[in-house]
């Protein structure tokens, strides 16, 4: 039994005559007689009963049309589904994020992303970058947001292996312990002369802060006593605020320190801002949902990885 034959009987008992459910579906009457005697017979028992004054449903076509009503209303709710899949409003991803970016930026994402599709359900995780980029390349996760201190060379080396779409500046800012509330704004520099300074772990897989902050005091000749080092840029915090410590920090949209217990600092001269970037596999952007997201996160801006020294983000 096809969908179209029970589109065709609704059809026929809603219309009263099949001249006029031919009229309505844009076929021709004999055509429509064939369908529904085609149907009787698969259904083995008389379903209408024809007369001058039209057609009339037996016990039995009664049966099938409310039968039939519920059928086409399940199998229309599944294409309405369907086409929300493919106009990515429904769906679920899974968005591996460093912690810094958590602050402001992907809540913001997320509440302008759910306003445009409330049925995409956006999970979060928060590993290091390196693992977010493993998270990637394993399927875990559909889309990776980390930082990085020099994105085109970034992109470079990672070209073919995901798709990487530019997610904007991030500047660094000094934070020093709450006492320093009359530490001038902005801060030179030269005030980490001989302080101790607290740095997350380097790794060669992402160059990120502590490349961009070694390069920036060695540039203008700024030595620090001392520097220690924390897991990451999270675990450096807590030192800053017990005054164990002072640090340069990647605060993206220069909001997200502020709700810390340590005083924020714009930094002259201010060194090169990290460049937030956000990493998928290859082709996601072909993918209904995630290639919505991807395009709210990149609008206007250019897929960096297809020339990084075009668009040196």
């Amino acid at each position: 039994m096809e969908l179209r034959a029970l589109r065709y009987f609704a059809a026929v008992v809603e219309s009263g005559s099949l001249t006029a459910a031919a009229a309505r579906l844009h076929l021709s009457q004999p055509s429509l007689s064939v369908a529904i005697g085609k149907l009787e017979t698969e259904a083995g028992v008389p379903l209408l009963v024809r007369s001058s004054r039209g057609v009339e449903p037996t016990g039995a076509g009664r049966f099938l049309l409310e039968a039939s009503s519920r059928v086409l209303g399940e199998v229309d709710g599944i294409l309405s589904t369907l086409r929300r899949y493919g106009a990515g409003t429904l769906g679920s991803l899974t968005m591996a994020a460093v912690p810094v970016l958590m602050w402001r930026r992907v809540p913001e994402l997320l509440r302008a992303h759910a306003a445009e599709a409330p049925g995409v359900e956006i999970r979060l995780v928060d590993p290091p970058p390196w693992t977010a980029m493993d998270l990637v390349q394993e399927r875990s996760a559909d889309l990776a947001a980390i930082l990085v201190a020099d994105a085109p060379r970034f992109a470079a080396r990672h070209r073919g292996a995901f798709e990487l779409v530019d997610w904007g500046e991030v500047p660094l800012v000094g934070v020093l312990p709450p006492g320093e509330t009359d530490a001038p704004d902005p801060l030179p520099l030269a005030a980490f002369e001989a302080r101790t300074l607290v740095l997350p772990h380097r790794t060669s897989a992402v160059p990120s802060l502590p490349e961009a902050v070694e390069a920036a005091l060695l540039a203008h000749g700024v030595a620090p006593a001392a520097v220690r080092t924390a897991p990451t840029i999270q675990t450096s915090i807590p030192l800053i605020e017990a005054g164990l410590a002072c640090g340069i920090l990647p605060d993206p949209d220069r909001t997200g320190l502020a709700r810390f217990d340590v005083v924020v600092r714009r930094l002259e001269p201010e060194p090169d801002p990290l460049r937030a970037l956000v990493l998928a596999r290859p082709g996601a952007s072909a993918e209904p949902a995630l290639g919505r997201l991807l395009a709210r996160i990149s609008a206007p801006a250019e897929q960096i990885a297809q020339d990084p020294v075009r668009n040196p983000i």
